[in-house]
C-alpha cells in the first residue's frame, strides 16, 4: 500500500488544486435536481459539515476502525468478549469482517424490538475477503483449516465472492488472522464503512471470449485504497466491480462503481464506467458516465469516485448515506463532471455501452474452454453453503487435477481452472461426489441465499436451510425444467441476496397463515432481471406466501409461465405481461 500520512483527528477535507477551486462556481450554477431549501444539511465534509450529526459518524471521529485491530491483538483476545467496548464491538470491528452473530433461540419476531446488547451472541461471524474472487490452493486449504479449527466447520460462500465464517471466538482472531495472511489473505475492511472486496470476473485471463482482463486494475485499486486511512472513513460502505467479460459477470447494475468490459471503435478495448448501483430498501441501478477509461486509468477513476463519496457523500441519515442517493440529486453528468474537475483533473474520453450478453446465464457453471486450450469447471453449491471438510476437498481436487486456480462467483458458486481435457470428465464426477453438480439443474445453478436467522442479526426467517429443500422438491417435481430462472432468498428487507433483480424474489417476512397464526414467510418480488434489460421486479398486491407454501407456489408459477410463455420468452419478460391471477 502506498504511504500516506495519518488522517488528523479532525477530518479535513483534502486540499484541492487551484484548478479545481476554480470549477466551483460553474458547477454551483449547475441546475440541481432537487427542490432548493430542502436539506438542514446533509452532512457533506465537503460542504464543511465536520460535526457528527449520529452515533456512527461519532465513533467514526472518535478513531479510525482500522485502529482496533491492536486492541483485539492486545486486549480483547486476552480478556474475553467481556472485556470489547460498545463502540468497538457494534462498530470498529466490522472495519477487520468481524460482526457479532445472533444469539440462539431468538426468532425472528423479536429481530426489530430487542436492544443490540440482547441479539449478540459471544461468537462471531468472519468475513475473508477475495478480491477478483481469486484463490490459490494453498489460500483454500487454510480457510479450510480455519474452518474446521476454529469455526466449527461452518463456512459460506457469498454473493460478493467472499467466503463467511461462523462461531469464532474473540481468542482466536489473533491466530485466525496470522494463519490467512500468511497465505496472502486478509479480512481488512471486509465490513464497516469502507470500500469492501472488489469484485471480478472468475474468468480473467483465461476465457475465450474476454474482450479485456480487468485483473492489473484490481490489484491496483487494492493496492492504493485498501487499508489507507485516507478511505477508511466513508459514509457507508462502497461497493465495486472490474471485469472484461462480455458476460457482464458481476452485477455491475448494482455496484457503487463498476468498470465493465467494452471496445471503442478507436481506442480498443477498456472499460465503461458506472455508478450509484445499490439494492436494500431503496434499489437503485446504477448510471452510466459514458466514459471509457483504459486498463492503466482504472485505479485513477477508482480513486476519485470513492474519494467523492467520501467528501461528498450524505452522512446526517444513515438510510440516506449510500452513494446512490448522492447520483439520484446530482445526476450522472454533474458527477462526471466533478469527478473531472476535482479529483482527475482531466477529461474522460466518451465511450461505448456494453453489449447485451449472449447467454442468460452469467455463472460460468459447467465445463468451458480456456483461451490456451485447457479447460475450467465450473460446479454449484446448494445455496453457497458449504464447509470446512469440503472446501479441503476442493483444494485437493484442484491440486490433484494439476490446478492451482480456484475461483469464486458472484452467484455463490465456484470454479477450478486449468483443467487438461482428458482429465474433465473425472473432475466432474469427483466433484459430484460431493454433491458439487457441474451439469446442475436450473434450480441449483439458480437459486441463492442469504445468511438468514440462522446467524445475522437482522434476519427475520430462515434462508440456507429452506433454499435447499426448495431445489430438492423442484428438482423432483419439475424435472424436465430448463430454463434459466433465479430463485433468491433474503432473510429480511435488505437484500444481500438481491431479491428485487431475480425472476423470483423471496423478502423474508412474518405472514399470517390460513389458521390466523404469525408462521415464516415471504413477500414475492417477480420479473427482476440484471444483464438482459435489467430492471426491478414487480411486486403483486397481498402476494404473500408463508414458508410451507413455498414449494407449492414456485412450482405453481413456474408451470404457469411453461404453459404460457411464447418461443424463447424469459421468465421476467413473462412476468412483466403476466395477470395477477397468473403470478398468484
Amino acid at each position: 500500500m502506498a504511504s500516506t500520512p495519518p488522517r488528523p483527528a479532525r477530518p479535513e477535507r483534502p486540499a484541492r488544486s487551484e484548478r479545481a477551486a476554480r470549477s466551483d462556481a460553474s458547477r454551483a450554477a449547475a441546475p440541481a435536481r432537487r427542490k432548493a431549501g430542502r436539506h438542514r444539511g446533509e452532512g457533506q465534509w465537503a460542504a464543511g459539515h465536520f460535526t457528527p450529526l449520529n452515533a456512527n459518524e461519532q465513533f467514526k471521529k472518535d478513531d479510525d476502525g482500522l485502529n482496533v485491530r491492536t486492541r483485539i491483538e492486545t486486549i480483547y483476545s486476552k480478556r474475553g468478549f467481556d472485556s470489547i467496548d460498545p463502540n468497538d464491538l457494534r462498530g470498529r470491528m466490522r472495519w477487520w469482517g468481524l460482526y457479532t452473530q445472533r444469539k440462539p433461540g431468538i426468532d425472528g419476531g423479536k429481530t426489530a424490538v430487542l436492544e443490540p446488547h440482547e441479539l449478540d451472541d459471544e461468537y462471531f461471524m468472519l468475513r475473508v475477503r477475495i478480491d477478483g474472487g481469486r484463490l490459490s490452493v494453498a489460500q483454500l486449504r487454510t480457510i479450510a483449516e480455519v474452518s474446521q479449527e476454529f469455526a466449527r466447520g461452518t463456512a459460506d460462500i457469498t454473493d460478493r465472492q467472499n467466503i463467511q465464517l461462523h462461531w469464532v471466538r474473540i481468542e482466536d482472531v489473533p491466530e485466525i488472522w496470522r494463519r490467512l495472511e500468511g497465505v496472502g489473505l486478509s479480512t481488512t475492511e471486509a465490513c464497516g464503512d469502507t470500500p469492501r472486496v472488489i469484485l471480478g470476473s472468475p474468468v480473467a485471463g483465461i476465457a475465450a471470449d474476454e474482450i479485456i482482463d480487468g485483473t492489473p486494475a484490481i490489484d491496483e485499486a487494492h493496492r492504493r485504497i485498501v487499508g489507507n486511512p485516507a478511505f477508511s472513513n466513508l459514509p457507508r460502505k462502497f461497493k465495486s466491480a472490474i471485469s472484461g467479460s462480455p458476460q457482464l459477470d458481476v452485477a455491475h447494475e448494482i455496484n457503487d462503481v463498476s468498470f465493465v468490459g467494452v471496445r471503442h471503435p478507436e481506442r480498443g478495448p477498456g472499460f465503461d464506467v458506472w455508478v450509484g448501483g445499490g439494492l436494500s430498501t431503496n434499489p437503485r441501478l446504477g448510471e452510466r458516465l459514458g466514459a471509457w477509461v483504459p486498463l492503466e486509468e482504472v485505479a485513477d477513476v477508482f480513486e476519485g469516485v470513492v474519494s467523492i463519496f467520501r467528501d461528498y457523500g450524505y452522512r446526517r441519515l444513515r438510510n440516506r448515506a449510500r452513494l446512490k442517493f448522492l447520483l439520484a440529486d446530482w445526476g450522472a453528468e454533474k458527477f462526471r463532471q466533478v469527478l473531472e474537475d476535482e479529483y482527475l483533473l482531466r477529461r474522460l474520453v466518451d465511450g461505448p455501452a456494453p453489449e447485451l450478453p449472449a447467454d442468460q446465464w452469467r455463472d460460468h457453471i459447467g465445463v468451458h474452454r480456456q483461451k490456451d486450450g485447457r479447460f475450467y469447471v465450473g460446479f454449484a453449491p446448494r445455496v453457497g453453503r458449504v464447509d470446512g471438510a469440503t472446501l479441503a476437498k476442493i483444494a485437493d481436487l484442484a491440486a490433484d487435477f494439476g490446478s492451482d486456480r480456484i475461483r469464486t462467483t458472484v452467484q455463490q458458486k465456484m470454479l477450478i481452472l486449468d483443467v487438461e481435457e482428458d482429465r474433465v470428465a473425472a473432475l466432474s464426477d469427483a466433484l459430484a461426489s460431493l454433491g458439487l453438480q457441474v451439469e446442475a439443474s436450473p434450480f441449483q445453478r439458480g437459486t441463492m441465499a442469504c445468511t438468514g436467522i440462522e446467524f445475522c442479526k437482522l434476519a427475520i426467517v430462515e434462508t440456507k436451510g429452506r433454499g435447499s429443500t426448495l431445489i430438492e422438491e423442484l428438482e423432483r417435481r419439475l424435472p424436465d425444467f430448463e430454463e434459466p430462472v433465479t430463485i433468491n432468498i433474503n432473510g429480511c428487507p435488505n437484500s444481500c441476496a438481491r431479491i428485487q433483480v431475480a425472476d423470483i424474489g423471496l423478502k423474508g417476512q412474518l405472514v399470517t397463515d390460513a389458521d390466523g397464526n404469525q408462521v415464516e414467510g415471504y413477500q414475492v418480488h417477480l420479473g427482476g432481471s440484471l444483464g438482459l434489460e435489467p430492471g426491478f421486479g414487480r411486486k403483486v398486491r397481498g402476494l404473500k406466501v408463508t414458508a410451507a407454501e413455498l414449494p407449492d407456489y414456485v412450482e405453481r408459477v413456474l408451470r404457469r409461465f411453461e404453459a404460457g410463455r411464447t418461443d424463447g420468452e424469459r421468465f421476467a419478460a413473462w412476468a412483466a405481461r403476466a395477470g395477477e391471477e397468473e403470478l398468484s
